[in-house]
């Protein structure tokens, strides 16, 4: 990445990314199952496609049709709303990355697919609601990632450029919105990556395997 980049903000996908969300997820996810006659289904088996949403998640479980599907979909989507955060915690490093964006003095921002009323509450719970530049969810505006619509919408609530922002995402769709929207790209390779996922061939700048290095990144761009 050129040493002349100028960074002003930094912008995060949440689920794999920012928080993670999969214990309470795959708690929701379970019980779900469990009300309508299925099985459970283990975390490592589902974890990683966390990132595409819950329909995928779901069809990845039990690949019925689509009316049970949707069944389940709604009970486990209720059960996430009054449960969004029992056990959901920061990936190491993070509440440190984000402390160390403010105090040189950068924006940060979260730009997600997951719908606004789980967003909104999720973000509160970590209280991050108020330290956020811009908050960004799935339909927030007309299309999602990898889309460039929401970055750029993204850019213009927090009041910067694209080409000055770096977007850090676990999935291929995030970098393609990163890309999209001229910005630097960095793919999160402790997120929730899918078996068959080449994080190698998504073209992003930087690959980390730790917020710890997005912190080290960060140091090193604005010195």
């Amino acid at each position: 990445m050129s040493v002349k980049f100028n960074l002003s903000c930094v912008l995060f996908d949440l689920d794999g990314t920012l928080v993670d969300t999969a214990p309470d997820l795959i708690a929701c996810l379970n019980t779900a199952l469990k009300i309508h006659g299925f099985k459970q289904v283990l975390s490592k088996e589902i974890k990683p496609y966390i990132s595409y949403g819950a329909a995928v998640m779901i069809n990845h479980c039990i690949g019925t049709d689509n009316i049970t599907q949707t069944k389940i979909l709604n009970t486990m989507l209720s059960l996430y709303q009054d449960n969004i955060a029992n056990h959901s915690q920061f990936f190491p490093g993070i509440p440190e990355t984000l402390q160390l964006i403010e105090s040189l003095g950068l924006k940060w921002g979260i730009v997600t697919n997951k719908k606004a009323r789980f967003t909104e509450p999720l973000v509160a719970a970590f209280k991050l609601t108020h330290r956020a530049s811009c908050i960004i969810s799935g339909d927030t505006t007309a299309n999602s990632k990898p889309h460039p619509e929401p970055m750029l919408t993204a850019c213009r609530v927090a009041e910067v450029k694209p080409e000055e922002c770096v977007y850090i995402g676990d999935a291929l769709h995030d970098i393609q919105a990163g890309k999209n929207s001229n910005m630097k790209t960095i793919a999160a390779l402790y997120g929730y990556l899918k078996p068959d996922d080449s994080p190698l061939n998504w073209d992003a700048d930087i690959l980390i395997e730790s917020p710890k290095q997005l912190t080290s990144w960060i140091t090193a761009t604005c010195h």
